[in-house]
């Protein structure tokens, strides 16, 4: 007779897990069906592994640079094969601690490739290819993304590579392409640039990171050329040649083609969700654009078959997974939980400025009709960032002139990563423009720029 569950999760990523672990929480009878490492992607090839990535970036950075902070250093070098085995390190760590966390909250770890093979039926298959059924009265499809392919540039691994194959290299190129600038593109970019790595960074749209408000993007070209970074924009590879011993990238530019040699070629176009080979066509679950449909809670269209993550429609990151999938499983024992509001989701890029923005950019705040106030403070008029030697970028916030709603925040810079959720908070709790200006702010610190561009939206920034 097959396992019986209340819940089941194919996928053990930053959405499955933490989707599981709420349901436990909650007194459901959950199993999570991984047919790789617990923690999916995120975990073990990439929100964890690159930021590890990224810290040693940062540190020979720092080391390369540290006359300028009075500290004299000589012989430092970037030993590529042991950034790669601290990354894994850190990877493999992170990946245990799930396993814990599944115990502890009496979750069952079921090894093998999950299908939807029935109605409330996963047909779990294992590395030696025996199947077996289990029964669940509800199933959250939680199967991830991967790296999407064009065409005429196929993934070989060797040396056309997606974001997976750029964090185990067995050798560090002395030449690169990366196609698309998106923050799986930025963040490589930043990073074998930093460890020296010729690095081109081609892409299609007008600026690089394109999904940002506009000042942010010419200010993140504007470092990445100053570090040595070759940037094109409005260019499209068309072919990559990998017969000889480097690629041949054809690179479609408003001047012409160009035909570049390199060692390796990043494909960072975005994700493709994974809803192959997994029943959905079968059990008849309704499809968009390569994404499953669901409703505001996560329902397909199917009774008791659920979606969340990548291969639902929404931005392709690891903390609103998370976010859909508490909500799902919270409305599925009966919570009533508040939809999630798409438009107040952080958006983070870890590479050197770092980048991170939430709501409206200008642009779009004016398209969607607002009568606006825009507040920019740089920060080279700060204090800490001028004494951390980190004076490059701003914060922008953009205000409804009307009621003073906040609309959004854009910040490049040094650790503003760390200082977007103030402003997530403050729009989820409908703070004004000048609630914030009256919210006191340490000093010295970065987060005062919060404050000082609210006051500049207003005609009361003072360091300015």
């Amino acid at each position: 007779m097959a396992s019986k569950y209340d819940l089941i999760v194919i996928g053990s990523g930053p959405g499955g897990y933490v989707a599981a672990i709420r349901a436990s929480q909650l007194g459901m009878k959950v199993a999570v069906v991984e047919r790789a490492e617990l923690g999916g992607i995120c975990l073990n090839w990439g929100c964890i592994p690159t930021k590890a990535l990224l810290k040693s970036a940062q540190v020979f950075e720092y080391i390369e640079h540290a006359a300028d902070y009075g500290v004299n250093i000589t012989g430092a070098k970037a030993d590529f094969t042991a950034m790669i085995k601290r990354s894994r390190g850190v990877a493999e760590s992170m990946s245990k601690g799930i396993q814990f966390l599944f115990k502890k909250n009496k979750i069952d770890h079921i090894q093998g490739n999950g299908v939807l093979a029935a109605p409330k039926t996963v047909e779990v298959t294992d590395e030696k290819g025996t199947k077996t059924a289990y029964l669940a009265d509800h199933i959250i499809v939680a199967t991830g993304g991967r790296s999407r392919e064009l065409p005429g540039m196929p993934i070989d691994g060797k040396k056309i590579i997606g974001y997976r194959e750029a964090m185990v290299l067995e050798k560090q190129p002395k030449h690169m392409v990366i196609v698309g600038s998106g923050a799986i593109g930025s963040e490589f970019a930043y990073f074998y640039n930093a460890i020296g790595t010729e690095v081109i960074l081609v892409e299609y749209m007008d600026n690089i990171v394109p999904v940002e408000d506009e000042d942010v993007s010419k200010q993140l070209e504007r470092s990445f050329k100053k570090s040595g970074i070759t940037v094109m924009t409005k260019s499209e590879v068309t072919e990559v040649e990998t017969k000889g011993r480097k690629c041949k990238v054809k690179i479609k530019t408003s001047k012409g083609e160009e035909v570049i040699e390199t060692d390796v070629v990043l494909s960072a176009v975005g994700v493709a969700g994974n809803i192959e080979n997994i029943g959905l066509e079968a059990r008849g679950i309704t499809m968009e654009k390569g994404r499953i449909v669901v409703d505001d809670f996560y329902r397909t269209n199917q009774s008791g078959v659920y979606a969340i993550g990548d291969v639902i429609k929404g931005p392709w990151l690891a903390h609103v997974a998370s976010a859909e999938g508490i909500i799902c499983v919270e409305a599925i024992a009966g919570l009533n939980p508040e939809p999630l509001d798409y438009n107040n989701l952080p958006g983070c890029t870890y590479c050197s400025p770092e980048i991170a923005s939430v709501g409206y950019t200008e642009a779009a705040a004016k398209e969607a009709g607002y009568d606006i106030k825009v507040g920019k403070f740089p920060f080279s008029a700060s204090g800490k960032a001028k004494a951390a030697g980190s004076s490059d970028g701003f914060v922008k916030v953009i205000f409804d002139a009307k009621y003073g709603e906040w609309l959004g925040a854009h910040m490049i810079g040094a650790n503003v990563t760390e200082m977007i959720a103030e402003v997530v908070s403050a729009r989820k709790l409908e703070t004004t423009g000048h609630e914030i200006i009256k919210s006191v702010h340490p000093h010295p610190t970065m987060s005062e720029a919060v404050m000082e561009a609210a006051a500049a939206a207003y005609d009361e920034v003072i360091h300015l």
